[in-house]
């Protein structure tokens, strides 16, 4: 029995035999935030052989409270919330694999991103990056699970493709208070609560035990708990997990393409053809213009017109100061490019 994993090897559900097991699986995490940070340290700490985890954002001040993966040094160095999980989880355990990747997680790589990924982890803020999640995992038939958290409650939801519902089944089940950690906030608690129930079903099904099949909601500052099973919500005509499935939110998107972050008064923007844009060029061409450019080689930020922009490499581009989806089209047009 080595050392490391000598508590985890005792807990007899998993054994030597599951924890041989887990260092044979891939799990891909969508979203680097706070519930993926979370999920992301106890699976390396668990020694699963191969993490990869997307993020499309970078580090700011305001996530040090909860997001336990990064630093001050994270924020003050602009840092992209992939790159500084991928370095600190391989700090965590060197024997694993890990990657960490600065993009959107989106319908045109989604299918190339999770061919061959054993669990999915839902890490995001959003139900349309959620939607994209459920789609390809119900195509590929890769289980996932979903967590949200606000307040001072979290929810869960394992979902196995063609044995559970799956979240399109389920959208008028979930509680939709349309609040957002910007609006009404969140305590850690609440996230860490959610990670843990979140990674506990990761590790069942990674280690050959059956997921559970109710959506759990904790209140960890109400001190409330409730379950319900939701095996028999299954929507034989669902257009995303039945016989009839045409995967709606895999479906190509032309042109520019816009989402707003909620509770940010920020609008992403991004071309329709992702490739590596030169930031040191963009750079020198903003020089005219303004003075307070700062870059760190994964991104550029620049202020103009009192708006803040932060650009990625891949041209994904963070407009701060509008939730105009049009104005935002024209801001980026104007000094990122068409």
């Amino acid at each position: 029995m080595s050392e490391r994993y000598s508590r985890q090897e005792r807990f007899a559900p998993i054994g030597r035999e599951g924890q041989d097991q887990l260092s044979q699986k891939h799990v891909l995490i969508v979203g680097a935030g706070a519930l993926g940070g979370a999920n992301a340290e106890m699976l390396a700490r668990a020694g699963v052989g191969k993490i990869t985890i997307i993020d499309r954002d970078y580090i700011e001040w305001s996530n040090l409270g909860r997001q336990q993966l990064y630093t001050e040094e994270d924020a003050v160095s602009l840092r992209t919330k992939a790159s500084a999980a991928e370095q600190r989880l391989r700090a965590i355990n060197s024997d694993i694999e890990v990657y960490g990747m600065a993009q959107e997680f989106e319908e045109e790589t989604a299918e190339t991103l999770v061919e061959g990924v054993d669990f999915l982890i839902d890490g995001t803020d959003n139900f349309q990056t959620r939607f994209v999640i459920n789609d390809v995992a119900a195509k590929l038939n890769v289980p996932w699970v979903y967590g949200g958290c606000l307040k001072s409650y979290g929810i869960v939801l394992p979902i196995f493709p063609g044995k559970t519902p799956c979240l399109h089944c389920l959208i008028d089940h979930l509680p939709q208070e349309g609040g957002t950690c910007d609006t009404v906030g969140i305590i850690g608690p609440a996230v860490q609560m959610t990670a843990a129930y979140q990674t506990a079903e990761c590790l069942k099904f990674l280690t050959g035990h059956a997921m559970s099949k109710e959506m759990i909601y904790v209140d960890v500052w109400g001190r409330e708990y409730s379950s319900i099973n939701v095996s028999k919500l299954i929507d034989k005509e669902c257009s995303s997990c039945s016989s009839k499935a045409v995967y709606p939110y895999l479906k190509k998107v032309k042109g520019l393409r816009t989402a707003m972050l909620c509770g940010r008064n920020t609008v992403q923007v991004r071309p329709s053809q992702l490739s590596i844009l030169s930031l040191s060029e963009l750079s020198r061409h903003l020089k005219p213009l303004t003075e307070r450019v700062k870059g760190n080689g994964d991104l550029l930020m620049f202020h103009v017109e009192d708006v803040r922009f932060v650009v990625f490499k891949d041209g994904r581009t963070l407009i701060h100061g509008t939730e105009d989806v049009q104005e935002a089209k024209k801001l980026y047009q104007r000094y990122i490019g068409a």
